[in-house]
């Protein structure tokens, strides 16, 4: 059955994270995702191991996160030649995705500006560190610095009081979030070219992007004037919202109303603390946060995790322990939503990839393609779409203007 994005071509000339993030998401919708690959060594991630698949040095981990529902063509952009295969290819599609440092593209005739003039409907997005104009433009940047100069780390870690300092979040999250700003604003942007006939140039921004998703840490300083701070596990607008310990190990109690907090006491054995006009409401909680959380760290210390959460689940509270990966990706749970699933690479191994947790009732999200190899399908484009003979495909290798195994 047909994806929804069936009908949509990508070209995609992005690497690390943030681009093929925003890519593997429209390929898993359906589209056709052309990933544009430097010859002999191909996306950076390719080498960010270990670990390896089957202990292949050129399929990381990491790259597999990223890539999957991609064909790979290593093409080099700096021979004319290769600039030549790219402005083929993007006459062909309808978004073209790139994430190179501000200008670089451009400097090769493979702008935006020419791009589009060489084929109007098309969708140009560019994700860089601070966008494609400004001071910054075209200072270089990774997704940890922009967890730290973009707001995030001031709010991730122990409060100031306790040891440690700002951390950053453990997956590259500005880089995702950017790639997910990307793909909504790519599929507005087709909708956009439906009604007008006429494409257009995307900005994304990493740093515009981290932080704009700060969300109520940022309205609370803009209505507040007060700039948040870190507060470990804690939430500045909800009380009790963190983690405790029981006797075993940790649990995350999630109270997000009055009432779940009335029933959060009676499972605690501590009713009195619901109808405690320090406590009553959330706004007394909150600004009484210091008075009410050491009577529930020591009734916390009582039971078990698994006991307490229980306990909690069956009167309305929202609790859930504090998983690793490991027990995320094994347990029944998983088993039962199919949070993991295997397909086939093109050297017949099997590659174990998380679900896109999407779910239509009518288009299905696409499994069909592992996460490719590297210029995988440089010949088959070529030849296929482009109508290269044999000759001029051995030709091109022989000048290094492609690669392919």
């Amino acid at each position: 059955m047909a994806g929804p994005l069936d009908n949509v071509r990508i070209l995609d000339m992005s690497r690390i994270l943030a681009g093929p993030w925003a890519a593997q998401l429209l390929g898993d919708f359906g589209a056709d995702v052309l990933k544009v690959e430097k010859p002999g060594s191909g996306d950076d991630t390719r080498s960010w191991g270990p670990p390896w698949l089957e202990g292949e040095e050129a399929e990381s981990a990491y790259f597999l996160s990223a890539n999957r529902n991609k064909c790979s063509v290593s093409v080099n952009i700096a021979a004319p030649a290769g600039q030549k295969i790219i402005r083929a290819l993007a006459q062909q599609s309808d978004v073209l995705l790139e994430n190179y440092k501000v200008g670089t593209l451009a400097g090769y005739g493979l702008g935006p500006e020419e791009m589009l003039k060489l084929n109007p409907r098309l969708i140009y997005c560019s994700i860089s560190t601070f966008g494609q104009d400004g001071s910054r433009a075209r200072e270089p940047g990774y997704d940890a610095m922009i967890q730290a100069s973009a707001g995030l780390m001031s709010i991730t870690g122990p409060p100031p009081s306790e040891p440690g300092g700002p951390q950053k979040v453990g997956v590259a999250i500005s880089d995702i979030m950017a790639g997910m700003y990307a793909t909504t604003a790519i599929l507005a942007a087709l909708n956009a070219r439906a009604i007008s006939g006429r494409g257009q140039h995307i900005d994304i921004p990493l740093y515009d992007s981290q932080v704009a998703w700060l969300a109520n840490q940022n309205m609370n300083f803009l209505i507040g004037g007060k700039s948040p701070g870190r507060m470990g596990t804690a939430h500045p607008n909800l009380v009790p919202y963190q983690a405790f310990q029981t006797s075993n190990s940790h649990l995350m109690l999630a109270v997000g109303n009055d009432r779940q907090f009335s029933a959060c006491c009676k499972v605690l054995g501590l009713p009195a603390l619901a109808d405690d006009p320090r406590f009553k409401t959330m706004p007394d909680r909150i600004g009484n946060r210091d008075a009410l959380i050491p009577h529930l760290d020591s009734k916390f210390l009582e039971r078990t995790r698994d006991d307490w959460l229980e306990r909690l689940l069956s009167e309305g509270v929202p609790a859930g322990p504090i998983n690793d990966i490991d027990e995320v990706l094994t347990n029944d749970y998983a088993r039962e939503k199919n949070l993991v699933r295997q397909i086939q690479n093109g050297n017949d191994v099997s590659v174990p990839l998380v679900s896109n947790p999407v779910k239509f009732s009518d288009t299905p999200v696409c499994y069909e393609r592992a996460p490719p190899l590297l210029g995988e399908h440089t010949v088959e484009v070529l030849r296929g779409r482009l109508g290269y003979s044999d000759a001029e495909i051995a030709s091109l290798r022989k000048d290094e203007v492609i690669w392919f195994a």
